[in-house]
């Protein structure tokens, strides 16, 4: 036989080959997305879906030896679970993951065997990770088996269900991590209600926590809801196949909604349920204080600190506070000389779970929890006392006007207390403080005895404002001043008696709010009429100008957008302006607050914007005098019985003639609300009002306030709507409550107006008659917009920190009334 001769080449390539082949059968990750029988998967091999999307594989957390079988995203570098197979089974590092001999897909520690899946099958199924971040188990001739959509754990992906298959035997339900550490089953569950299509549930253990109709943003995605006897659920699908979405049921009860920014390359959480953060059961944890107008929300109580400094350095306060000083338990003194005492927490929600005791003062009350060494806190009321054992749990602090606060004490250790020098500093404080009172006291007297030898004005309790009397020679003395200037009005002059009386000598039960002249009570006349009274504070700065300002000017203007005057009373230092009564309060009170904004629905927010142009319109252009107003804002809105909008607050108006912008040197206004032109050179005009009226539609739509932390890079409402519009993304300024009644074109309609009326240049702004014109004709053309003022000023935040902590912001509903222009 005759023999060749091979090449080197030809000998060693396919040498080569077959190395290289059993290198990768030996190592089965490479561009691996399906598991076939006899395959292990261990740590740290994985399996990837398709086109790279997804990937399956064990994981741990931190340094802790507890092992996982998870699906994360395998493009985004912060590593986000998506799905856990063994979330209250932890596995050590050298358990693997194969398909058992069964067909089931199993997880092995040695001889421990944990079922993933609990199918029926011939034993010739694979197991293959979609692109979908589902991992689907298929029998030879491609049925579906077993899927990981069907066994949830805390985030819905697009083509996941919300809801329940009775036929079936499915539930899919949604449970959050125990903590950031530990992806065991949490505090908190989601599910759909059962019976009410799209009514959802969040439960924290048995109790309802938070009840909604749909979820998230319904301009992003495809919603489908189905329910045909046996099966209710919801499903969604995005409407861009690159966005990265997902929907979270969080460990702190928040049910949260994410998109995916390549930009910043960050998650960023589009939608939240429920809103406030004081709302999440045991959110600040035990024996700590949540406030919702403060950055950061939580804080300890007096006496106690932060359980883990470095978890409250990265917002994690579920772990609550701790004690400073132990309790010593004991009713006598020590051989100290000092025991446990108390301090009062006043006007508070009180902590959950309290204990109901039947004595018979408060004294009773006191001395059991003081005696009682497990018990941390005691109330007492009109319906009887109260303690609390242990821990204080979902203690919040109420805003000044909520009026359903209680005052509760809280037991502390002796050491909490000032002793020697600061005790006797407080008997000479207390001295001074009772002599000060008594010499008060006496000049009070005196002045309503000098009060009560003057000439009195108009019983407001039996005033008929429909029919007109004459004016006293007292009211004739003081309205006359009213008159100098202008053309002359009738103000009928009430004396401060009958004021005092009609509005329960300003009982705190009576007071509708406080503006930044003062606080404003109800009244109640004697025929049943309902008045307003505001009442000038001696300490605002204000003063009479302000009120004759005020009075001169509303009593001339007459429209149904306008509050109307009916009278005012001045006795020595006392200023009070007596206005109609308006059941409704103000706009802020519904606009801003999670729970009563579902009274504004799209219509009646419409209905808002347009009373508010018709009646900066009558100001600027139909009325007898020209008014700008110069602080229109949310709180200077007063709603009526019917949700009409009428303009209040009119101590800073001035009467304008002609068209040419005037100059001051005495700024005042809102920081939030004021032009640029007005805020940094003194400058107003018409104008103004139009950047103002832009600010407070922005709100209105968005239902946000201008000043706040958006999660985005503006600092303002104004730069988040900029940002917004100029990516073709307006929808999503709307507010969430509003989705499933309004129309889209309506939408951007309106945010292009406003956009148009916080332009930076005065010049651009339309004017009221134009936007009144752009409201009610929708076939008027728009202009396109500018930049808008102040929407260049970025967030001080670092974006590169691994934590994001929330800005500080002002929350500006303080009126600025003092302010020099440079």
């Amino acid at each position: 036989m005759a023999r060749k001769n091979i090449s080197t080449s030809q000998f060693v390539y396919p040498v080569f080959l077959l190395i290289l082949s059993s290198h990768i059968l030996r190592f089965p990750r490479a561009a691996m997305d399906t598991i076939s029988p006899g395959q292990y998967i261990r740590n740290p091999q994985t399996v990837v879906s398709a086109d790279q999307k997804f990937e399956l594989g064990f994981f741990n957390l931190g340094n802790s030896s507890s092992y996982y079988l998870g699906i994360w995203y395998k493009e985004i570098r912060e590593q986000t679970f998506v799905w856990v197979a063994n979330r209250d089974y932890a596995v050590i590092a050298s358990a693997n993951l194969t398909i058992n001999n069964d067909g089931n897909l199993v997880i092995r520690q040695g001889k421990v065997v944990f079922l993933v899946t609990d199918i029926s099958s011939n034993g010739n199924v694979t197991a293959t990770l979609l692109d979908s971040g589902n991992l689907v188990v298929r029998d030879e001739n491609n049925n579906t088996l077993w899927q990981s959509f069907d066994f949830p754990t805390d985030t819905i992906l697009p083509g996941m269900k919300l809801g329940y298959d009775k036929g079936a035997g499915k539930y899919w339900s949604y449970v959050s991590w125990k903590s950031t550490d530990d992806p065991s089953l949490g505090n908190f569950f989601l599910y759909l209600d059962h019976g009410l299509l799209r009514r959802i549930l969040i439960t924290n253990g048995l109790r309802t926590y938070w009840t909604g109709d749909g979820i998230g943003d319904n301009n992003m995605y495809n919603f489908t809801y189905v329910s045909n006897g046996s099966m209710d659920y919801i499903a969604y699908d995005v409407h861009d196949i690159n966005v990265k979405s997902r929907f979270v049921m969080d460990i702190s009860g928040q049910f949260k909604q994410f998109i995916w920014l390549e930009r910043t390359k960050k998650w960023k959480s589009i939608w939240a349920q429920p809103r406030n953060q004081c709302d999440v059961y045991s959110y600040c944890g035990p024996f700590g204080s949540c406030n919702e107008r403060s950055a950061p929300f939580c804080s300890c109580l007096q006496g106690f600190e932060p359980d883990s400094i470095k978890n409250w350095n990265s917002l994690g306060f579920s772990g609550g506070c701790k004690r400073r000083n132990a309790l010593q338990c004991v009713n006598n003194t020590t051989s100290k000389g000092a025991g446990d005492r108390f301090i009062p927490l006043s006007k508070v929600a009180p902590p959950s779970n309290p204990i109901a005791l039947d004595v018979q003062s408060i004294d009773d009350c006191k001395s059991y929890c003081l005696n009682n060494c497990s018990c941390s806190a005691y109330s007492y009321t009109q319906q009887g006392c109260s303690i609390w054992i242990r821990d204080l749990i979902n203690l919040k602090v109420l805003s000044l006007d909520q009026i359903s606060g209680k005052d509760i004490y809280l037991k502390l250790a002796a050491a909490e207390f000032s002793t020697g020098k600061k005790k006797r500093m407080l008997r000479i404080i207390l001295i001074l403080t009772t002599s000060l009172a008594f010499l008060t006291a006496a000049l009070l007297i005196w002045r309503l005895w000098k009060k009560n030898h003057k000439k009195k004005g108009k019983d407001l309790l039996s005033f008929d404002f429909s029919i007109s009397t004459s004016a006293t020679n007292y009211e004739q003395t003081e309205v006359k001043r009213l008159r100098e200037d202008k053309n002359e009005v009738e103000i009928p002059l009430f004396s401060f008696s009958s004021v005092s009386a009609a509005t329960n000598n300003f009982c705190t039960d009576n007071k509708l709010g406080e503006g930044g002249f003062g606080p404003v009570y109800k009244g109640k006349l004697l025929k049943g009429h309902e008045v307003a009274a505001k009442r000038l504070s001696r300490r605002s700065g204000q003063g009479w100008d302000e009120l004759k300002n005020e009075a001169m000017l509303i009593a001339k203007l007459q429209h149904k957008n306008l509050v109307k005057l009916l009278g005012c009373c001045i006795e020595g230092d006392e200023k009070i302006l007596i206005y109609e009564y308006l059941p409704n309060k103000s706009l802020d009170f519904f606009l801003f607050d999670s729970t009563k904004s579902s009274v504004l629905d799209w219509r009646t927010r419409v209905s808002i914007i347009e009373g508010i142009a018709q009646g900066l319109l009558y100001l600027h252009q139909f009325s007898r005098l020209q008014i700008i107003h110069r602080d229109l804002k949310a709180s200077n809105i007063l709603l009526d019985e019917y949700m009409n909008p009428k303009i209040s607050d009119f101590g800073m108006a001035r009467i304008f003639g002609g068209s040419e912008p005037r100059a001051t040197n005495r700024i005042v206004g809102t920081y939030g609300y004021m032009a640029p032109e007005y805020a940094l050179e003194g400058i107003f005009s018409v104008k103004s009002d139009v950047f103002s009226f832009g600010v407070l539609f922005l709100e209105i739509l968005s239902g946000r306030k201008n000043t706040g932390f958006y999660q985005s890079n503006s600092l303002n409402l104004l730069g988040h709507a900029w940002d917004l519009w100029t990516t073709s993304r307006p929808m999503e300024l709307m507010d969430p409550i509003l989705q499933d009644s309004s129309s889209a074109n309506s939408l951007i309609r309106y945010v292009n107006i406003a956009l148009l009326c916080v332009q930076e240049r005065a010049v651009d702004r339309p004017t009221m008659s134009d936007v009144v014109l752009m409201l009610s004709n929708e076939l008027t053309f728009l202009p396109t917009p500018k930049q808008p003022a102040f929407s260049s000023v970025r967030s001080m935040v670092d974006n590169n920190s691994p934590i994001t902590k929330p800005e500080i912001w002002s929350v500006n509903e303080v009126t600025v009334s003092m302010m020099q222009a440079r």
